[in-house]
């Protein structure tokens, strides 16, 4: 006779059918496993043989035979024990076969029988719930199971108690469902003081998802000469980068309930859903700059969802940035463009979902103070360039949005806190994403960082004069096409949050005020008017309070010398020109405005409100 039991195997976030083969044959007495197991599940015949020794059972002296069917799926994993341990009681006549039939098992068993968690629970619930099933499990996993509706869950403590449960002696309580986390209480963004332009990025990075990097102004002395205008001169540290990035959570909208099961199922395959509680709350994950590819893409001697896919519909990060491994940054290209990361086997492909949203902060230099002769040290400007060199520029094109965190001075700090926090903000967030998810039928996108294809092209085109600017800033600013289909993207965001059906110049030109410049050439002079034009802002926006429309149009300063904008770097002085524009007479080294000027009207207003 081959008793038979059903179980699971995990391969990423998939549970594919095992069944478990067990027969007793009048043989040279022997316990033996075969079918493709791991160390672990190997280790199981010690444990099932402890654990009915503590029940009272001996083995038959005859040959015993386990087998894990499919042969050829590698078998990782102690919750085998369970299902092993039903087999054999089943082959020696101890429990009904046909009554296990009707059930999925899954469960380590530690050696006095007791029935101990482990991970994947919840992905065999599901599972279960699709073969019209009943789920046995431990008992301290039974309310993670309940998630999964419509299927019976047996929660048994210990092996004796279930067997009393099948042979109808005792009644094991059906498990209570889990609770629903409450949303975790992170930084208020009334604790940031100034920063106006860099909140009003994260609110635009938070209503779209797309990614973010938290940046500072160029230093004057690094620019042409050098050829590393291109890269980003971060600021110095304890401007806010890391305050502003964990605000960010607050902001957010809960998860939907679809989205609170996809999460969960990450956590449950890395064992990390405790008492089955489930949050609606999106995940934040902040790895240190050690982490090695495994612990951040997944993988390891079992593979495991790395710390991208623990952030999955979620936040994601990176502080320190160059202080990451290369090898490390760039192994999340792929799953920032695709949503998704493959771990790659000799014997198996697991895939795990990796939608997250990037944020990463990083200093100037190592010393972090680049640009002040002070505190500065003594290899500046070439350890800013080797520094920032680290993070590779394919990475950094897709991050949707670069922003300059200037630091904050003693003056601002002495200042009360500011009216709007992050509860006002996420009321924006969320009708932003209301509006998004209103489209999600005709786009198949949860956010406007995911669209693509035709959807991009339907609600993401902007009207002729911002398909004008678009197309001369692709080329002054040498977008390539991803960043090209980001600029689309943010601009969508940024016209969602207005509110507003079409995006419009305004809205894509505040969109490529937060992309990073190219390298520039030495010198500038009158031919590079377009550039500067579209690099240093005739982006017109309509200001919220100020009702006028604003602009920089460079060409009052195209007359000062080349050497002025060699020499002045990020040295900004804004004055009133002619008609009430805004004017500056002195532009960096390819670098945007140091105040973003461009910035939504009450940012304008706040900072330079005077002068308007």
């Amino acid at each position: 006779m081959v008793a038979l039991v059903s179980t699971v195997a995990y391969l990423g976030l998939e549970a594919r059918a095992v069944e478990v083969q067990c027969q007793i044959a009048p043989e040279m007495p022997g316990f033996h496993l075969v079918g493709l197991p791991d160390k672990a599940v190997g280790e199981s015949r010690q444990r099932v043989q402890a654990a009915l020794t503590a029940m009272g059972l001996a083995l038959p002296p005859k040959r015993i035979t386990i087998n894990l069917s499919p042969a050829d799926l590698p078998k990782e994993g102690s919750h085998y024990d369970l299902p092993i341990a039903l087999a054999l009681l089943a082959a020696m006549d101890v429990c009904d076969a046909e009554q296990l039939a009707d059930y999925i098992a899954v469960g380590e068993l530690a050696l006095d029988g007791r029935i101990i968690a482990s991970p994947g629970v919840l992905l065999a619930a599901l599972h279960a719930s699709a073969e019209d099933k009943g789920l046995i499990c431990p008992a301290a996993q039974g309310s993670e199971a309940r998630w999964a509706s419509g299927i019976s869950v047996l929660a048994a403590p210990n092996l004796v108690s279930l067997l009393n449960h099948l042979k109808g002696v005792q009644v094991l309580p059906p498990p209570e469902q889990g609770e629903a986390e409450a949303k975790p209480h992170g930084p208020d963004l009334k604790q940031v003081k100034g920063q106006e332009t860099d909140k009003r990025a994260l609110e635009i990075a938070a209503a779209g998802g797309h990614n973010l990097l938290l940046c500072g102004t160029q230093d004057p002395m690094i620019g042409g000469d050098q050829g590393r205008a291109n890269l980003l001169m971060i600021g110095p540290p304890g401007a806010g980068k890391s305050l502003l990035a964990s605000c960010l959570p607050g902001i957010l909208p809960d998860l939907t309930p679809g989205e609170a099961l996809e999460v969960s199922m990450v956590a449950s395959v890395a064992g990390a859903l405790e008492g089955g509680r489930i949050s609606r709350a999106r995940p934040y994950r902040a790895p240190h700059h050690s982490a090695s590819i495994a612990a951040l893409t997944g993988g390891g001697l079992k593979v495991r969802p790395g710390e991208v896919s623990m952030a999955h519909l979620g936040v994601l990060f990176l502080d320190e940035l160059p202080e990451f491994q290369r090898p490390v940054l760039d192994s999340l290209r792929q799953p920032l463009e695709t949503g998704e990361v493959t771990v790659a086997r000799a014997n198996a492909h697991v895939t795990f979902p990796a939608r997250v949203q990037l944020i990463a902060a990083m200093n100037p230099c190592r010393c972090g103070h680049l640009g002040d002769p002070a505190l500065g040290c003594s290899r500046a400007p070439r350890c800013a360039a080797d520094y920032q060199s680290r993070v590779s520029g394919p990475l950094l094109d897709r991050i949707d949005l670069h922003v300059e965190v200037d630091p904050v001075s003693a003056s601002d700090l002495a200042l009360p806190p500011p009216a709007e926090g992050s509860r006002d903000v996420a009321a924006r967030v969320a009708r932003a994403r209301a509006i998004q998810s209103s489209r999600s039928e005709q786009t198949g996108a949860r956010t406007n960082a995911e669209l693509d294809g035709e959807a991009l092209d339907t609600f993401a085109t902007s009207d002729e004069p911002g398909r004008k600017l678009l197309m001369q800033a692709a080329d002054a600013m040498r977008l390539s096409a991803r960043g090209y289909t980001r600029m689309l993207r943010v601009s969508r965001t940024i016209a969602d949050l207005a509110g507003v059906e079409n995006v419009g110049r305004i809205h894509v030109a505040e969109a490529l005020s937060y992309r990073r410049q190219p390298p520039r050439a030495k010198s500038l002079s009158a031919s590079s008017g377009q550039t500067l034009e579209l690099a240093f802002g005739a982006f017109a926006l309509g200001g919220r309070h100020l009702g006028a429309e604003l602009a920089l149009p460079v060409h009052h300063c195209l007359g000062v010398p080349d050497a002025y904008f060699e020499h002045m770097g990020h040295g900004f002085a804004f004055q009133a020109g002619a008609e009430g524009r805004l004017t500056t007479p002195c532009v960096g080294a390819g670098a945007l405005l140091a105040g973003r000027a461009i910035a939504v009207g009450q940012h304008l207003e706040a900072r330079f409100g005077a002068a308007l």
